[in-house]
């Protein structure tokens, strides 16, 4: 038995040790899955923010170059008709842009809000106000701005870096069935990267420079920045209302001023450039810095070999509020993860803004910045805890089941064997217990016939004694003899039963018969205790037989009680007819109750030991009783004894 259990513990190993391996692999390919898929919807909500941001890099590029003044160029032919306000020249923006402004070569600037510095409405004062002040500020900063091929190259340089650190890292969850786009990879820019040429008419060079400088075919050949015009000063110093300011701005009048500044030569550029398109030279979007809360995108425009900055100051607390709400707050990501925008300035990071889940830890990290112009800005996603994936539920269910079934089946394997050798064990005991069993009475029937055949009974009264000892030891010899060919015809299940109907009257009597003279000779008493009973179905041979094995039970063990005493109770209960056999000896240990009745189940005390036995004769009883339809139990009383009831269907 040692040995097997060694087995059973070697097999346990050897099957526990590559299960767990599977499950640590299930479970870190599942966590991996559950990272995977996380990183995966946060690069989605990082693309939803850098969508709406390349959108409006694109709007802005569609702007045309004169938009950024408050009136739009119109026709020479049509200088009779009114002038035409640029779409910005309402203050209707997105609560994070303050306003538009083109900022000329010579440091001044102009904004589409007015058409004159000198008549301000009360209600875009403050704007514009602070329009100058971040034009003031550009100014210092704008020539200390890197070109922007080098930018360009820098952000190149960086984005390639961080693809090829992406590409080193194993498969993420969407890498595993979508190849990573090339172009996305390497965007560095959210607009049209390349510098462009776009045609633009004469009005609207015009348009563009006439704040600035006279504009002719000749002066396309010029270099440096020119001081502003007389036109340019004349209309600002003399428009107050808009009114005035459309008949200022007509071409008749700037052609006069031309005519006054430069003569005939330049009256008859004028009539050519009614008939010319210009080329303008678009260059990318970029931003710089301007307060801690505010940043100018624009764009450059060289005119005539001048350089313009055109667009917009953009307000980065509210921008960040703006692109939180719009694509963070109603997602159930903000249900356990936190999100960070922050606007990075020189290496240091400011105007951080957060939201979600506060107190989060760094279990998980998802960062992205976006490309220029809006390369100031970064966003981190992150989570204390990765929600788990609907496929945990059915396999903790299967590994309990499967953690179950193999211990149940050890367990099983084990409780079989050891059955197996327990059973093997009482056989080997039951052959020794028989053959002890059978050598009794054989010795007995041999000695007292040889003291027949000696002579050694002198007397008629001694051979007839000798005679009856002769007959119970062949009685008792037949009966073992009969349990064990019942028992293997139980087991083989070749045992016919002969049920008949009756009230066990005829049973009780013939017991008493059969038994009476064993009683008498061991000193104990029967007494049987019956009501009036139903009629039931039964085998009287065997029943008679378990009676008799039951009363030989309690004289056997009963033999060194005081009380020498067995008694049979007949009873009805819930249709059932209760034959209840109790006696006065020793009961039975708690824990064999129920054991006594299986198949060569001894228990094991000093009793049983000097008592001797074979173990069948309670395995018999059980095996008749369930044949017919019963069943059996024994209890301990509350007093000496115990009582074995047999339960038979009325």
């Amino acid at each position: 038995m040692k040995r097997f259990k060694l087995l059973i513990l070697v097999f346990f190993v050897a099957i526990s040790i590559p299960l767990a391996f599977v499950i640590w692999q299930t479970y870190t390919g599942l966590e991996q899955e559950e990272r995977g898929q996380l990183e995966f919807f946060s690069e989605a909500l990082f693309d939803q923010m850098e969508k709406e941001l390349a959108e409006l890099v694109q709007e802005e590029e569609n702007r045309a170059v004169d938009e950024y003044q408050y009136f739009l160029a119109q026709p020479f032919e049509r200088e009779q008709s009114p002038q035409q306000l640029s779409p910005l020249a309402e203050l209707v923006y997105e609560k994070y842009i303050l306003g538009y402004l083109q900022n000329n070569p010579d440091g001044s600037f102009q904004t589409p809000l007015i058409a004159d510095m000198g008549s301000i409405p009360e209600n875009k004062q403050t704007v514009v106000l602070q329009l100058q002040e971040a034009n003031r500020i550009f100014n210092n900063k704008k020539y200390s701005l890197p070109r922007q091929h080098e930018s360009e190259t820098t952000a190149e340089q960086k984005r390639a870096e961080d693809t090829t650190a992406k590409d080193n890292v194993k498969a993420s969850f969407s890498e595993r069935y979508l190849a990573r786009s090339k172009t996305e990879a390497g965007k560095i820019y959210l607009g049209k990267k390349q510098q462009r040429v776009e045609e633009i008419s004469a009005e609207q060079v015009f348009n563009v420079a006439s704040e600035d400088e006279s504009i002719g075919p000749s002066s396309q050949e010029a270099t440096g920045i020119s001081t502003p015009s007389s036109a340019a000063t004349r209309r600002s110093d003399s428009v107050s209302k808009d009114d005035a300011v459309r008949e200022q701005r007509k071409p008749s009048l700037a052609d006069a001023d031309l005519k006054e500044q430069n003569g005939p030569q330049n009256e008859a550029a004028v009539s050519v450039s009614q008939q010319m398109k210009f080329q303008v030279e678009v260059a990318p979007f970029q931003s710089v810095s301007i307060k801690d809360d505010q940043v100018y995108i624009f764009r450059r425009i060289a005119v005539n070999n001048q350089i313009y900055r055109q667009g917009f100051i953009l307000l980065v607390e509210p921008f960040f509020e703006h692109l939180v709400s719009s694509h963070f707050i109603q997602q159930p990501l903000a249900g356990y993860t936190a999100i960070q925008l922050q606007r990075r300035d020189q290496g240091q990071k400011r105007n951080i803004v957060q939201a979600g889940v506060s107190g989060v830890s760094t279990s998980f990290i998802a960062e992205r910045v976006f490309p220029a112009p809006f390369d100031f800005l970064s966003v981190t996603l992150r989570a204390a805890k990765i929600p788990p994936s609907p496929a945990r539920g059915p396999l903790r269910i299967a590994l309990v089941l499967l953690g179950m079934s193999l211990f149940l089946g050890l367990f099983a394997i084990y409780q079989s064997a050891r059955t197996i050798v327990l059973m093997s064990e009482r056989r080997s005991q039951f052959v020794s217990s028989v053959t002890h069993e059978l050598k009794t009475p054989l010795t007995n029937i041999q000695m007292y016939i040889e003291m027949l055949e000696q002579g050694i009974a002198a007397t008629p009264e001694r051979e007839q004694e000798y005679l009856t000892i002769l007959h119970s030891e062949s009685r008792r010899l037949s009966g073992l003899i009969n349990n064990v060919l019942e028992l293997a015809k139980l087991e083989k299940k070749q045992r016919n039963f002969h049920m008949q109907e009756g009230q066990l009257t005829d049973v009780l009597t013939e017991v008493t018969r059969i038994m009476a003279e064993k009683l008498k000779q061991e000193g104990f008493t029967l007494e049987i205790q019956a009501s009036e009973i139903p009629l039931i179905s039964y085998d009287r041979e065997v029943l008679i037989q378990v009676m008799i094995n039951l009363i030989e039970n309690s004289i056997k063990f009963g033999r060194k009680s005081t009380t020498r005493q067995i008694i049979i109770k007949l009873d009805t209960q819930d249709h059932h007819v209760q034959i209840a056999v109790s006696d006065s000896g020793p009961g039975i240990p708690r824990h064999a109750l129920k054991k006594i009745f299986d198949d060569f189940y001894r228990v094991d005390n000093d009793l049983t030991r000097s008592t001797g036995g074979t173990g069948i004769g309670l395995a018999l009883v059980k095996k008749f009783i369930t044949a017919m339809g019963g069943s059996v139990y024994a209890v301990n009383n509350a007093g000496p004894g115990c009582t074995i009831t047999l339960l038979l269907h009325s």
